[in-house]
């Protein structure tokens, strides 16, 4: 019988816990958004609920982009790959500045 890999270890994994908490709680928000519009609420406040949201999100994903800076980046230079992994972390960050 072969043992499975092992789970690798990622920038956030520390914090893992915190981020998932952090996900549901987003999840929570956007129900509730749909039932703001189920319920025909005014446009403005579901703007507000969306604009809320998208600062939530932005607060995960500049948590994950620092888990990444400090660990998956630190690891990769030490394995010769800085300016890979710096390349592929400034795409995700283009990524993320591109909205709407």
């Amino acid at each position: 019988m072969t043992t499975p890999p092992p789970t690798p270890v990622r920038g956030y994994t520390a914090s893992k816990d915190q981020l998932l908490a952090r996900l549901r709680r987003v999840e929570g928000q956007v129900r509730g958004i749909g039932k703001m519009v189920d319920e025909d609420r005014y446009c403005i406040d579901v703007l507000t609920q969306i604009s809320a949201i998208q600062a939530a999100l932005d607060k995960v994903a500049l948590g994950l982009l620092d888990g990444h800076a400090r660990h998956c980046m630190h690891e990769g230079a030490a394995e010769g790959r800085a300016d890979e992994m710096a390349t592929e972390m400034m795409a995700a960050v283009g990524r993320l500045m591109k909205r709407g």
